[in-house]
């Protein structure tokens, strides 16, 4: 039986340990202030933390959790309203890359989903321009 990335982390208590401490480094580090700043014109970052939850837990191959909330997990239709610059995905990842190293994720599915997770930042991008 082929493992999840979800499985490979430790599960869902490692993935929310995953996602608290990449928020908390999102609201405590320079790269993180305009992440901060687009969360806060919308819903906030604590909502954030939550469906970020959901929403990865699906993307490693785990219950899918924001799927049953929303019905899609299109991350262009949910980033439409969001001003994404190439420079706020750099920060996005830059930061998600030194949560997976303080949090010791190291291997070939994390290698794989590093490149996944570029791949997905970059195709947000929308030079500011708000759909």
């Amino acid at each position: 039986m082929t493992r999840t990335v979800l499985d490979q982390i430790g599960g869902e208590d490692a993935l929310r340990t995953m996602v608290e401490h990449f928020y908390d480094l999102v609201e405590s580090l320079p790269e993180g202030r305009q992440i901060v700043h687009l969360h806060m014109e919308g819903h906030g970052i604590a909502h954030t933390r939550q469906e970020q939850f959901n929403f990865m837990s699906g993307f490693m191959g785990g219950r899918q959790y924001y799927m049953e909330k929303h019905r899609h997990m299109n991350v262009k239709e949910i980033h439409a309203h969001v001003p994404i610059r190439v420079q706020d995905a750099e920060d996005w990842l830059s930061i998600m890359d030194k949560t997976l190293a303080d949090l010791n994720h190291t291997g070939p599915h994390i290698d794989r989903l590093r490149t996944t997770l570029r791949r997905v930042a970059l195709i947000l991008v929308n030079d500011g321009k708000v759909a």
